[in-house]
């Protein structure tokens, strides 16, 4: 009775040992650790005053006219503007923000979809942009990468035992997976095929009513080095 209970009891104490070693405190999957998850968050793009009477420069025209077109495409709700007061320059303010009106209505943006706000300018020396700030549907990983909850060196044994990936592995990748997408919502579901094309599907058909193999055959002619770069000597 004594040699079972020894024997129940190792076992119990193994299956303790193991799951303490084997335990982790992140998942191991990179996508479960560091997911990618859409929210709505704000776009921004500062617009420098000018001088009173002048219009946008080229770059900031094409500049707001370009953030006109992603306010179309993916933009929710209003658009503002935030404009410095405050700062003696009302007057190139003012006129900076026609100029921004204009570029906006060039991009497809309705007057009634930009509302006005001020804000006061802290410091006279810097310069004080006028703000344009809309909504839109974007991916992106819900924590900053860079951090480090464990000590990757030798100082953690029962971490550098388990042979996992360390916590911030893959973080990189999938932030800037997230910023390189155009449309969030392909991460979440596939677009509709879109319509074959007649022409060829045509083509492969009338082939193989001729017999004919409809498979599409590429043939590259790669150049020689020798008859390329100076020639065979």
């Amino acid at each position: 009775m004594a040699i079972a209970l020894l024997i129940i009891g190792a076992l119990a104490g193994g299956c303790a040992s193991k799951g303490d070693t084997t335990a982790s405190l992140a998942p191991i999957d990179v996508r479960e650790r560091h997911p990618i998850v859409l929210r709505d968050t704000p776009r921004h793009l500062d617009v420098f005053v000018g001088r009173s009477g002048a219009v946008l420069d080229s770059r900031q025209n094409e500049d707001v006219v370009d953030f006109a077109r992603q306010y179309r495409r993916s933009g929710k709700g209003g658009m503002v503007a935030e404009v410095p007061t405050g700062n003696r320059r009302d007057r190139a303010a003012h006129d900076t923000l026609n100029g921004i009106r204009a570029a906006l209505a060039r991009g497809g943006v309705a007057p009634g979809a930009l509302t006005i706000r001020s804000y006061p300018v802290q410091d006279p020396g810097l310069a004080s942009p006028i703000r344009l700030t809309f909504a839109s549907l974007q991916a992106a990983v819900p924590h900053e990468c860079g951090q480090w909850p464990t000590d990757l060196g030798s100082s953690d044994y029962k971490f550098s035992a388990s042979n996992e990936p360390y916590w911030n592995f893959g973080c990189a990748t999938q932030a800037t997976l997230a910023a390189q997408v155009a449309d969030p919502i392909d991460l979440v579901r596939a677009r509709e095929e879109g319509r074959s094309d007649i022409v060829k599907r045509m083509g492969a058909i009338a082939k193989i009513r001729d017999g004919k193999d409809p498979s599409t055959q590429y043939r590259q002619v790669t150049p020689q080095i020798n008859s390329t770069v100076g020639g065979g000597t």
